[in-house]
């Protein structure tokens, strides 16, 4: 979504919304799919501004997720080449997960070399509307990122062969898997 924009800004003032992908991603093991979920302090169900929204570092939750990560994709054609990048991300103690997202969008933007200009609201707007704009907060969620598989386009996948092609994981996967030929 970010290659095709010249502009996106991030919602910052908007409540958290639970069960979305702002605070996890699907990777994909030998044996299926793993969904990595950072833990927030108080919980998912609170009502607090999503750049307000604190991580829980009480639970050994970063060591977890690289160990996964490691895991699922050390053998991946590109796991060397990007892992240093995503360790680093991985292991920064923010405070803030919306700082921790920020942070990996600018990194993505980097890597993948895209044109795009980041920032952030400034004010919640409960809808987005005008030429040129998409308002796309919404648009892929847990219970509903498998649904699109026409918009995928395959690639090799470390485990394809055990648990067949794996439509929408993380971009974690493309990156590994594909290299250079998924920067856009």
């Amino acid at each position: 979504m970010l290659s095709t924009h010249t502009y996106v800004n991030f919602e910052a003032c908007e409540n958290f919304q639970k069960n979305s992908f702002r605070n996890r991603c699907v990777v994909a093991g030998s044996n299926g799919v793993i969904n990595l979920s950072v833990p927030l302090v108080n919980g998912r169900d609170q009502k607090v501004l999503y750049k307000q929204l604190k991580i829980d570092h009480t639970q050994n939750w970063q060591v977890q997720h690289w160990r996964t990560i490691t895991s699922c994709y050390q053998k991946a054609p590109f796991f060397e080449y990007f892992a240093p990048g995503v360790e680093s991300l991985l292991t920064k103690q923010h405070e803030y997960l919306f700082e921790a997202n920020l942070e990996i969008i600018t990194w993505l933007k980097k890597v993948c070399k895209l044109k795009v200009t980041i920032g952030e609201t400034s004010d919640y707007v409960p809808e987005y509307t005008g030429d040129g704009i998409t308002d796309a907060r919404n648009a892929i969620r847990p219970n509903n990122y498998q649904q699109s598989p026409e918009l995928v386009s395959p690639y090799y996948q470390m485990f394809e062969d055990r648990i067949g092609y794996q439509p929408n994981l993380s971009i974690l996967d493309l990156l590994f898997c594909a290299g250079p030929t998924a920067l856009f």
